[in-house]
């Protein structure tokens, strides 16, 4: 039997050929036909990609949603995490920008005289965002209720999501890129390590400060200041992440590289909420007689403190901006906790355990509710774009961006987008404040091996707002991106005026 992304591709192909059929028998669809703009096709040109590669649509935001250009904007594409724009404003639309996340803190004993006679569970709720200061404040609200010594276990409940193990390095072979980190029900710190490298000349070496603390992790706390040029100073540390227990540096640290950071994945991300809890926890002056270990937070558990996470605004804002994929997963995870059909209420403390095959019914049911068939459906993989599956057609993505553009949250999830030229991953679009999309444009960008795409909003100068989607997959797609640059600054030289 076919993929489903094979399905979807024939579905939509044949779709389609039935409306260019039509189409070209309508004047009012002359601007089907039109080739893309000269400046477009120029760095296509350059970068050595065919038209044929490049799927495009620039369509009015406004009720009336004029097409300036449509360039096989009806095929299927892979968006790479461009795809977070469908996860996003699903969760805006079915959770509400103010939505939070809960990590609870229970017992099953007491608090007496500043200590827990009893275990200390922690019940991940999934949020996107629990790093090492929000977790020092939880413990400090322990703290203020009287607990600074555990006399039993640190029992760390991780069921809320159903994911499988899986290699970080199987995507790309970057395990220990922060971005291939795997999503968690009680996710801590992106599972990474910050190592920060501070120069101290007159002793020759360079100071490696890290965080959070890990509980039994050696890491070497010097390295040795070498001459030369910055250049690639990360090789040059010649950094051993081979144990769990230890990171050594065999290399050196140039000293004209200044104060550098260096995030990592952590080598065992299985153990690293309990490496992190505990190292945390201790500290921050905390003691615990017992281990930190997996489990279930039993019925009838007292709650000693509830974390609320960051809104669902914030949230999406480092999705979008930063691109960043774990976050986008756990957002998509936290929609497979809602029932698939009607649209409930947001999720509850008992909350079904969720999956990607659950997250993927749930969307499923959302898109057709909200689109019905006359936008096709997006192949999901994980929600993040991390993926060689996941597919989209650009009239759908555009679709979805004038429906957002009206929603009565929608300026939340545009302004979650980064600004061209100004900030986030769009940074290079509109770059020179002379362009006419530089600060005028919100806009999310993906990028994979073979895939580059870009899609959000574009300001006109007569005052109409543009949905804009753009895409290129090709072995070349890379050296494609100044053509999606290109076709930002086309629709922000768009003359049309506002009604």
């Amino acid at each position: 039997m076919p993929r489903l992304a094979d399905r979807f591709r024939l579905w939509t192909r044949s779709r389609l050929v039935a409306g260019l059929w039509l189409c070209l028998a309508l004047p009012a669809c002359a601007q089907f036909r039109e080739p893309l703009p000269a400046s477009v096709n120029g760095a296509l040109q350059r970068a050595q990609v065919p038209p044929s590669a490049m799927s495009a649509l620039v369509v009015a935001v406004d009720s009336g949603g004029a097409v300036k250009l449509r360039h096989q904007a009806g095929e299927p594409v892979n968006p790479a995490s461009v795809m977070k724009l469908v996860t996003t404003y699903a969760a805006i639309d079915l959770l509400g920008a103010d939505y939070t996340w809960r990590t609870g803190f229970y017992t099953d004993g007491v608090v007496d005289n500043g200590a827990l006679r009893g275990n200390l569970y922690v019940r991940g709720g999934g949020d996107p965002k629990l790093v090492i200061e929000r977790l020092q404040e939880a413990f400090g609200a322990l703290r203020a209720r009287g607990v600074s010594v555990i006399l039993g276990d640190m029992v760390l409940d991780h069921s809320a999501f159903d994911v499988p193990e899986r290699d970080p390095g199987a995507f790309d072979g970057e395990a220990l890129r922060p971005y291939n980190a795997t999503p968690d029900a009680l996710l801590v710190n992106f599972k990474s390590v910050l190592l920060r490298f501070v120069p101290d000349p007159a002793a020759g070496v360079a100071r490696v400060v890290s965080e959070p603390p890990l509980a039994r992790v050696a890491i070497d706390a010097t390295v040795p200041l070498g001459q030369g040029r910055c250049g690639d100073w990360r090789s040059g540390l010649r950094a051993d992440f081979g144990r769990p227990d230890a990171i050594r540096f065999a290399g050196r640290y140039p000293a004209a590289c200044g104060e550098l950071q260096w995030p990592v994945a952590y080598q065992e991300p299985g153990s690293y909420a309990a490496r992190a809890f505990e190292g945390i926890w201790r500290a921050s002056g905390g003691l615990l007689t017992g281990v930190v270990r997996g489990g279930l937070t039993p019925p009838g558990a007292t709650l000693l403190h509830e974390a609320r996470s960051l809104p669902l605004a914030d949230i999406i804002t480092d999705v979008n901006q930063w691109s960043n994929n774990v976050m986008a997963q756990q957002v998509f995870l936290t929609l497979g906790q809602l029932a698939p059909d009607p649209v409930p209420q947001p999720a509850p403390a008992a909350a079904p355990r969720s999956s990607f095959e659950r997250a993927r019914t749930v969307v499923a049911g959302w898109w057709r509710r909200t689109f019905g068939e006359r936008l096709p459906q997006p192949v999901l993989d994980n929600g993040s774009g991390l993926s060689r599956d996941e597919r989209l057609t650009p009239e759908a993505l555009a679709g979805l961006l004038r429906h957002a553009a009206r929603h009565p949250q929608g300026q939340q999830f545009i302004q979650s987008l980064s600004l061209a030229g100004v900030q986030g991953t769009a940074q290079r679009y509109g770059r020179d404040p002379r362009q006419a999309a530089h600060a005028n444009a919100w806009l999310k960008t993906g990028t994979l091996r073979d895939v580059v795409g870009v899609a959000g909003y574009v300001n006109g100068p007569g005052g109409v707002r543009y949905a804009v989607v753009g895409f290129v997959n090709h072995p070349n797609a890379s050296a494609a991106r100044p053509a999606l640059e290109a076709l930002v600054e086309w629709a922000a030289n768009l003359s049309d005026a506002a009604p």
